[in-house]
């Protein structure tokens, strides 16, 4: 018995939705790492509210990968789990030992931006092959990547320009 029996969903619309969410799942596993990475390295005077923002990060990245794993389980995929398979697929790098906060945050917001580019991609992807769950998942990553890519920004302007 297949799951795709009874999700309603053409299976060949959603063979190129589940190859989207196997290199957005990629992307999010080296991005998971990356930001152990800024969370265990990150030195200087903002390194309080950015060691706790990037174990928020993590944990949210993390979280993103399972449902996106389910996702793929669910559309009849198979989720990878092998680092060296992710090193291979995604499209963002690993990134090396970073203490500086601004290149931390260059960091996180680059990563971001391609994210949301590709989310946007399989948004329309999923919607057009009436995938209104894939659609919800991705407006729900959307919503709150624009809102930390706002506060990203924000918070490493200086403020103190006159008006």
């Amino acid at each position: 018995m297949k799951t795709m029996n009874y999700l309603h969903l053409n299976a060949s619309a959603s063979d190129g939705i589940v190859a989207s969410l196997k290199s957005l799942l990629a992307d999010y596993q080296i991005f998971y790492a990356n930001l152990r990475g800024l969370h265990w390295n990150i030195q200087g005077r903002g390194f309080f509210v950015l060691h706790a923002k990037f174990e928020e990060l993590y944990n949210d990245a993390a979280a993103k990968a399972d449902e996106l794993a389910e996702r793929i389980l669910t559309l009849g995929g198979v989720p990878e789990h092998r680092f060296s398979e992710y090193l291979r697929q995604a499209r963002i790098s690993e990134a090396g030992r970073i203490t500086c906060s601004d290149e931390a945050i260059r960091l996180v917001l680059d990563t971001l931006g391609h994210l949301i580019g590709e989310e946007r991609k399989l948004l329309a992807l999923a919607s057009e092959a009436g995938d209104e769950t894939t659609v919800a998942l991705m407006s729900d990553y959307l919503a709150g990547q624009e809102k930390l890519v706002w506060m990203l920004v924000a918070s490493s302007e200086s403020g103190c320009e006159k008006h």
